[in-house]
């Protein structure tokens, strides 16, 4: 069975979204979120405003993020994907490591990008619900990876704890080693690593 490409429809609407995220994340880093409108972001891309709503309809917040697809299908993959004798947790500790606030050697421009969402609350949050949207679908993976039922209380709250940890740690001064210490609790519990 073979896969489509995209028609001229589709490559379109990702064009304009991608001039979308770009000129928002240059105008959010230039002047600050606050004090950018959607229409000034409408303007660099050359289209109006219902048309930006159009293609974002989340709103300003959600134009430097993608619609949480990709989030969602990595967190999954690391799970389903790791290397055996590998655990789940494991496995998710060095995913969350890759992102964000956790990047041991982030570029500049990860830096100021980083920097802009953890500093500004609409960003944010914005950023917390799309990594909440990804909870049922991780809690069912892990839950399958323990050999217990969809729905199982344990798989469900470890994905949740996991799910908060970038709003929760983001601003610590240093993120990694409090992503480190949150993971050994996870993994290992009050007592710590063996």
């Amino acid at each position: 069975m073979s896969v489509e490409p995209p028609g001229r429809r589709e490559r379109k609407n990702a064009q304009t979204r991608r001039a979308l995220a770009e000129a928002a994340q240059r105008l959010f880093l230039e002047k600050g979120y606050d004090e950018v409108s959607v229409k000034q972001i409408a303007d660099a891309v050359d289209i109006s405003v219902p048309t930006v709503f159009k293609h974002v309809p989340d709103g300003k917040e959600a134009l430097i993020f993608d619609d949480g697809v990709e989030r969602r299908e990595s967190l999954l993959a690391a799970v389903r994907e790791r290397p055996a004798g590998v655990s789940a947790t494991a496995a998710l500790r060095e995913f969350m490591a890759g992102r964000g606030p956790f990047v041991a050697d982030p570029t500049p421009e990860v830096r100021r990008l980083t920097e802009l969402i953890v500093n500004t609350p609409a960003l944010r949050d914005y950023s917390r619900k799309l990594w909440i949207r990804c909870e049922a679908p991780l809690a069912e993976a892990i839950a399958t990876e323990l050999g217990r039922d969809p729905d199982d209380l344990t798989a469900r709250a470890l994905a949740r704890y996991i799910l908060e940890i970038p709003q929760f740690l983001s601003d610590e001064p240093d993120p990694r080693a409090a992503l480190d210490t949150v993971f050994d609790l996870l993994e290992y519990g009050l007592r710590g690593a063996p």
